[in-house]
């Protein structure tokens, strides 16, 4: 499949109409924070939280992108506030749960979808290129995780957190340094999943394969062409598939799961290898 048979992302209108899978109203009167919401995976699951009754806030660094998110959201009739800030600064962190607070009041749910990541070679990588990503995806997660968590004892109120992270079981050639944040975020929400059971606060992932979103063109063509027979549907996913994940564990539904990681690649954990960078003609052949 080349770029001009395969669209990445989807309009805001195709958003705006997307099937639900879940009845209206599931998340009326709650409050959800997403990360990296201007554009991508979070854009798609601010929309659906949307859709399902929720208000938004969106946060992200690109304060250009979030304006343009939060005005159609607005539009559709949707209560949203917008934040342009940094996860990787935790006093960034801070001001953006006071500003969400005053806003709409408590956050009810936390989905970390914020990261990012460039297609290297792991023998290749500066130290600051390799501690961008860390920072970002591990670091920057902890920070909004940790402040939510301290927010909910305080109050003492229940939460729910979905870590959006990725399929790193047999590795991930090419993005070496992404593969080692989001297994951090995979461990860490294992383990305050059980320190944190007791505060009512429930913590899962959502480990998504090949989405088709804007943000694969940052990969080599080579790579984005062979990647839709990585998985058994041979084809990308939808950003729906993530955006109803989160709903799934964010709601009633996932009431009773708790330090678990649903995986949406299409099978691609149980059969077939991905490269995000061109394949070595050492791995060519039988």
């Amino acid at each position: 499949m080349t770029d001009s048979e395969q669209t990445f992302g989807r309009s805001d209108d195709e958003l705006a109409t997307m099937s639900l899978s879940f009845r209206d109203g599931l998340f009326a009167g709650e409050v959800a924070l997403v990360s990296g919401g201007g554009r991508g995976l979070g854009k798609a699951i601010a929309w659906q939280l949307a859709r399902l009754g929720a208000r938004i806030a969106i946060c992200g660094r690109d304060g250009a992108r979030l304006a343009a998110v939060a005005d159609k959201l607005r539009a559709f009739g949707a209560e949203v506030f917008a934040c342009p800030m940094s996860i990787r600064d935790p006093d960034a962190v801070t001001r953006l749960f006071d500003a969400v607070e005053e806003k709409f009041g408590t956050v009810d749910v936390l989905v970390n979808n914020a990261g990012g990541q460039f297609p290297q070679a792991a023998i290749d990588f500066s130290v600051k290129g390799f501690n961008a990503v860390i920072d970002t995806n591990l670091n920057g997660t902890w920070y909004m995780m940790q402040q939510a968590a301290r927010r909910w004892r305080d109050a003492g109120r229940p939460g729910r957190i979905v870590n959006i992270v990725a399929v790193v079981w047999r590795g991930m050639p090419g993005v070496a340094h992404t593969c080692a944040a989001r297994a951090g975020v995979i461990y860490l929400s294992k383990t305050v999943a059980i320190e944190w059971a007791p505060l009512g606060i429930r913590v899962n992932c959502v480990a998504p394969g090949i989405i088709g979103t804007e943000g694969m063109r940052v990969y080599p063509e080579e790579a984005r062409r062979a990647m839709p027979g990585t998985n058994l549907m041979r084809r990308f996913g939808d950003v729906r598939d993530v955006a109803d994940a989160v709903c799934y564990l964010a709601g009633p539904s996932g009431a009773f799961i708790t330090g678990e990681v649903l995986v949406v690649d299409g099978g691609n954990q149980i059969w077939g290898d991905q490269w995000t960078i061109p394949r070595p003609e050492f791995f060519a052949g039988p």
